[in-house]
């Protein structure tokens, strides 16, 4: 095989990013935008010593798994890669997927459950993330896959209608009132990114203007016509982020015009969110992962409970009222606040939450005299620090509660922490339809 071949295969297997897999004398390549069980013809266009990568010239035979993408953007647009697959197929291949890990990094029998998708899964998205260009005229929506060059969209069918509307307005009072949009290759001009995040249950919307410099001209005239105009926007901040960087936000806000945070509610709670708060984007699938964790706690209301990697306080304070105690611990100092707001706000006295790392805190608490029976965890996409599995296995309590945004890292931790525990299940959540993003909840109980 060489690079430009043109090769006919038939479509065995998906990639953890969703391209399908098509082997050639045992050799794979990978194909976007393809489904499995077809026959595609294919143009090679890179060629590694491992695999090969394949661009789509022709469906030969078309999968019934395959449907037309309602999103008109979708082949320029590096939101979503999946979106040509039934919403069927897409939860078989995430279920599939983390049945296929369990299987190749543990080497443990554990029960994988069936995934848990959504009614509808369109429209779930309440926070978008918007980066902006002049052109012409002033650019915003989303990057192409693999790049930095903007697709120009007026419409995105997995973020809420009501951001459409504001994006485009938005877009709009940019050209008009001629603003200094920064130019990411130059390292000049000032607007960067637009953020809209919203609540569900409370409709409050705030938009957040992303700056390379401390001071934006028409900041003030943006979020008066804003809010004149969307009566649903009672917050307009600004965020700095001076540095070279492809990270969105700086580590400095302030608000323009309204309140400080806006508030959403999660089944029976209430929470404050602002511009750099974590909170998940997908209202309805957030309640279902959360009711599975705490399934998996098996609370009685007699248990202490260790929310590490605890964020503004969201799971920890889901557990509550079902638990005797719970402590949050989290190395963000910010969010530690957010979730000592939050526990107030809902009238939760049992809880403490404490900033630091947190294999450093969990031991300090344990000198204190506080063995958690129940520990939750909820790391980033990289996993837990080898000091923290330690540290778990030296507490021992009696039922780990692990949320994964990542399975990968989530087997890994599973295999480091199997000698002492029971691996139970692992429950697959589709938090982010459209996309090949899954995440898992797991339970573990203390052998013997």
């Amino acid at each position: 095989m060489n690079k430009n071949d043109i090769l006919t295969g038939q479509v065995i297997d998906y990639t953890h990013e969703g391209n399908g897999v098509i082997k050639f004398d045992g050799y794979p390549v990978f194909v976007p935008n393809t489904a499995k069980g077809e026959t595609v013809t294919i143009k090679v266009i890179k060629k590694s010593k491992g695999f090969g990568i394949g661009k789509l010239i022709s469906i030969d035979e078309e999968s019934g798994d395959r449907v037309i993408p309602p999103c008109v953007y979708y082949y320029q647009c590096g939101g979503c890669n999946i979106q040509h697959l039934s919403y069927e197929a897409q939860l078989n291949m995430k279920e599939e997927q983390v049945r296929n890990l369990v299987r190749k990094m543990t080497k443990l029998d554990i029960p994988v459950r069936p995934i848990i998708g959504m009614e509808n899964p369109w429209r779930y998205r309440n926070k978008s993330q918007l980066p902006v260009k002049q052109a012409e005229e002033v650019v915003t929506g989303f990057y192409k896959p693999r790049s930095h060059d903007i697709v120009p969209i007026e419409e995105c069918i997995i973020q809420k209608e009501s951001h459409d509307v504001i994006m485009n307005e938005l877009r709009r009072l940019l050209n008009e009132l001629n603003v200094s949009i920064y130019d990411e290759q130059r390292h000049t001009g000032n607007l960067r990114h637009i953020i809209i995040r919203s609540g569900t249950r409370i409709e409050e919307t705030m938009v957040v203007l992303v700056t390379k410099n401390n001071r934006l001209e028409q900041a003030d005239e943006i979020a008066a016509r804003l809010m004149e105009k969307f009566p649903e926007v009672v917050s307009v901040r600004q965020n700095v982020n001076k540095e070279r960087t492809n990270v969105i936000m700086g580590r400095q806000s302030k608000t323009i015009r309204g309140k400080d945070t806006i508030q959403d509610e999660l089944t029976h709670l209430k929470f404050e969110i602002s511009d750099m708060s974590f909170y998940q984007v997908n209202h309805e699938q957030t309640e279902k992962l959360y009711q599975q964790a705490l399934d998996y706690a098996e609370l009685n209301g007699r248990q202490n409970v260790i929310d590490s990697y605890c964020g503004v306080g969201t799971i920890g304070l889901f557990m509550a009222s079902h638990a005797e105690r719970v402590y949050g611990v989290e190395i963000v100092e910010k969010a530690i606040e957010d979730a000592k707001n939050n526990a107030a706000l809902n009238q939760l006295s049992n809880t403490h939450f404490e900033a630091g790392r947190a294999e450093d805190v969990i031991i300090n608490w344990k000198t204190q005299g506080v063995m958690p029976h129940v520990v939750m965890i909820d790391p980033p996409r990289k996993g837990c620090d080898p000091v923290f599995i330690e540290t778990l296995k030296e507490l021992k309590p009696d039922r780990i509660v692990y949320v994964s945004c990542n399975p990968s890292t989530l087997m890994r931790d599973v295999q480091s922490l199997s000698e002492l525990y029971e691996i139970e299940e692992i429950t697959p959540v589709d938090m982010f339809p459209q996309t090949t993003h899954v995440e898992a909840v797991c339970k573990m109980t203390l052998k013997g």
